[in-house]
């Protein structure tokens, strides 16, 4: 990690948990750090540890080189960046929006950044906000690698590893919304797992053990499956997906007689009954994402 010494200043706009963590990984490094929210008062504790607090977006951006950002949604970000005042006072300057949304409005905003005379640079935090600071933070970034480059050591303050993905500005972007359909996808069929342990008698402590070692099947097959995906070999030999679909059914069944909705097992069958239809039966399960990607 970067040390503070000589690094310019750096504004963060947005202190929810999220930003407050940046706010407070800078200030501990000992960068002089300003900060600004549009709702008042979320900004003193971090005064009281000695980061500058702003009345405006556009006096937080004057202070400094650097303008972190990380709010809700780009609609936030486009509220607070998009004024006029703060647009005259980023030109010049960086902005780094690790605000999540999809990568249309990345590229978006990089255009609308350009067109101002403003460096833009995207990202994504995949770590929640206790980890912001520690090793174990993990941040991705897209657009200009020269930009990526000359900030990176104030970056570097926050902790973890920083991943630049590439000049395209949606990189970043595309990456956290796969990333989050893992996550949000594999969350759901573990509260739905628990509704049915619950509903035949088994607590979701006794539960837990072992889906933490069904979770642990799957980093290989992550892996696994990623080649079979791209060489398009989709093989099928331990488990095809002809056999998969039979334990999806029971999953179906079994939450039905509890009166549990089973509307997310019910999708994940019928396209596993797709592929199946489509001639591909003896294939694995990775075969769906090839036919998902059908235009």
């Amino acid at each position: 990690m970067s040390t503070a010494l000589n690094l310019p200043a750096v504004t963060v706009l947005g202190l929810g948990p999220m930003g407050r963590s940046l706010a407070h990984a800078f200030r501990v490094a000992g960068v002089r750090t300003t900060v600004w929210n549009r709702t008042p008062g979320k900004d003193r504790e971090l005064i009281a540890q000695g980061a500058a607090g702003a009345a405006t977006a556009e006096e937080a951006v004057s202070a400094s080189e650097l303008t972190v950002v990380c709010v809700v949604n780009y609609d936030a970000a486009d509220a607070i960046l998009r004024d006029d005042d703060v647009t005259r006072a980023l030109k010049g300057r960086t902005v780094v929006n690790l605000t999540a949304d999809t990568p249309v409005r990345a590229r978006d905003t990089a255009q609308w950044a350009a067109a101002h005379g403003i460096g833009y640079l995207d990202g994504a935090i995949m770590t929640p906000a206790p980890s912001i600071g520690t090793p174990e933070a993990v941040f991705l970034h897209s657009g200009p690698s020269d930009l990526y480059e000359r900030h990176l050591p104030v970056l570097e303050l926050l902790g973890g590893t920083h991943t630049h993905l590439g000049e395209e500005t949606g990189r970043a972007a595309t990456f956290d919304v796969a990333l989050l359909d893992i996550f949000w996808t594999a969350m759901a069929g573990y509260a739905h797992a628990v509704a049915i342990a619950r509903a035949e008698g088994v607590t979701a402590r006794e539960l837990a053990p072992f889906a933490q070692g069904i979770g642990a099947i799957l980093p290989p097959l992550f892996a696994e499956f990623a080649e079979d995906a791209d060489s398009g070999t989709y093989s099928g030999e331990i488990n095809p997906i002809t056999s998969a679909v039979s334990t999806m059914a029971h999953v179906v069944e079994v939450s039905e007689s509890h009166g549990i909705d089973a509307g997310v097992m019910r999708a994940v069958e019928g396209m596993a009954r797709r592929v199946i239809g489509l001639g591909h039966g003896t294939d694995g399960f990775i075969r769906v994402a090839e036919m998902l990607g059908r235009h």
